[in-house]
């Protein structure tokens, strides 16, 4: 008997599955912390994984 194979998503090809990140301001909160910003991939919108074709809605 062949053991299954996993079913993995398609990882996102512009961040490599990475698809956010967090950078300082190189500002500082009262308590003295650095302030940093959230940034998402804008291809996968966050998600790390890529959407098949046929889900994609183009047009109008």
């Amino acid at each position: 008997m062949m053991p299954q194979s996993a079913s993995t998503p398609p990882v996102c090809r512009d961040c490599d599955g990475f698809a956010t990140a967090t950078i300082t301001t190189g500002l500082r909160t009262a308590n003295g912390t650095r302030e940093t910003l959230p940034v998402h991939c804008p291809t996968c919108r966050g998600l790390g994984r890529s959407v098949p074709a046929g889900l994609v809605r183009t047009g109008k």
